[in-house]
């Protein structure tokens, strides 16, 4: 091969790996000043026009995908020996093959992962995209700002449109990933075949282990002793040889998985048993509407025509909202215990446009709460919680004049297209007391978001 230092305005760094029919680089794009991945057909494929159309078909299918979940692509070009190449986002945390190299991975950190790449097949099967070889090394993992891991499914050299899916005459697929309509030509395949590979992927994250052929493969919890039986039992149905017998989609799989990492993050307890934290979790703020009282009706004068401004019954908490968001208040406190800490009432307050619906975390609302507490670490209860059926987004630190703290904001929650945001906040040096604050929009951005929880203040 020949020696390649740059390609276009790309800066060759080093080589990432390499697959059947491409070299994968780290490269520099000069121009942005920004990591990129290039990948370059191979020498010995150049003159194959059915591998250089397949190469380039990748390229297409995942700019098709167009989503945050699969890996983006950035440019396409030519080398002057004619091999095509394309560059791609650059994921800086390596691959899930890499995560689980020391072994299987803590139950609600696979679960966890293997949900977020349940997400990118959803992402994948909604463009009309059938990956076929979802498996750890095709799953890469993307540092944010905050230090958390962005879940990205990659390499789809072997997808296919879903449309021609069930005219494929070819086997294809990884040993132990592969739902067995894939090893049949001419059967026909179609999303349900990722569910399968999904299934593995989870069985490897949990056990350390790539799972058995088909119709044989062992319950990952007979093979780990602190893993629950619905675990198991979800994983084995991802595997079900007869795909009519499979969870029906990759949606269906990501929200059994969320659930799962959610009580296993928990200790394992059951959604049945578990406290009022796990309500409030659960249902987006059901707990805190509780727990708040009594409706007040009652808002303090507009600090701008397009604002308003709210005051809990204490007069310790003041926050300001969108003028539309003031429906109704509930002012009365809200007891910290809902969140993961001490027992007990300090000052808390919800607004929203249309309260009442508001402990539902599938009904449109528009709306914030504001809760005080003087006790435990609200950034660790924040951290630590799952909203199963919506889209973790990311999470971000933030600074302001009033308030450092964590935010983190999740999407395309059961039943409306909105926006959660939970933000845990201290004063600038740390300290107490702690505000948690979770605001809901139908539709909104994060601007909107901060500027609500930048005007949060309180009294001595």
């Amino acid at each position: 091969m020949h020696s390649l230092e740059r390609i276009g305005r790309y800066r060759l760094e080093r080589r990432l790996g390499a697959g059947g029919f491409g070299v994968v680089w780290l490269a520099h794009d000069d121009v942005l000043d920004a990591a990129v991945a290039v990948k370059v057909l191979t020498e010995n494929w150049v003159d194959r026009l059915d591998i250089r159309e397949r190469f380039l078909s990748e390229a297409r299918l995942l700019r098709k995908a167009d989503s945050s979940r699969v890996v983006q692509v950035y440019d396409i070009g030519e080398l002057p020996d004619g091999r095509p190449y394309f560059v791609m986002e650059y994921a800086d945390g390596g691959t899930l093959a890499e995560r689980i190299e020391a072994g299987p991975l803590p139950v609600a950190e696979a679960l966890r992962l293997t949900a977020l790449a349940a997400r990118g097949a959803e992402a994948l099967h909604a463009a009309g995209i059938v990956h076929r070889d979802i498996k750890p090394s095709n799953v890469l993992l993307r540092t944010t700002p905050d230090g958390a891991d962005r879940v990205l499914l990659a390499d789809l050299g072997l997808a296919k449109s879903l449309a021609h899916a069930s005219g494929l005459t070819l086997a294809a697929g990884s040993a132990g990933y592969t739902a067995p309509e894939q090893a049949r030509p001419g059967s026909g395949i179609d999303a349900r075949a990722d569910v399968y590979s999904l299934g593995a992927l989870g069985h490897h994250l949990v056990t350390g282990s790539v799972p058995g052929p088909p119709g044989r493969v062992e319950r990952s919890d007979r093979l780990r002793t602190d893993l629950g039986p619905d675990v198991g039992r979800a994983l084995l149905r991802a595997m079900e040889p007869d795909r009519e017998r499979r969870w029906p989609s990759a949606a269906v799989f990501a929200a059994e998985l969320e659930r799962l990492a959610e009580e296993a993050a928990a200790g394992g307890v059951p959604a049945s048993r578990r406290s009022r934290r796990t309500a409030l979790l659960a249902l987006a703020g059901a707990a805190v509407a509780c727990a708040v009282g009594a409706t007040a009706l009652l808002l303090t004068n507009e600090s701008a025509a397009s604002t308003l401004t709210v005051e809990d019954s204490t007069g310790r908490i003041t926050v300001e909202v969108p003028a539309g968001w003031g429906g109704q208040v509930r002012d009365s406190g809200w007891n910290p215990r809902s969140l993961g800490l001490g027992d007990g009432t300090e000052p808390g307050l919800v607004v929203a446009d249309r309260l009442a619906r508001w402990p539902d975390l599938r009904a449109g609302v528009d709306g914030a709460f504001v809760g005080l507490s003087a006790h435990g670490d609200v950034t660790g209860q924040v951290r630590s919680i799952a909203h199963p059926g919506c889209h973790y987004a990311g999470g971000r630190a933030y600074s302001g004049a009033r308030w450092h703290g964590l935010i983190r904001t999740w999407d395309g929650c059961p039943g409306k297209d909105g926006r959660l945001t939970e933000a845990a906040l201290t004063a600038p040096g740390g300290g107490r007391p702690q505000v948690y604050v979770q605001i809901r929009q139908e539709s909104g951005d994060d601007d909107t978001a901060d500027g609500v929880i930048a005007s949060v203040r309180l009294k001595a």
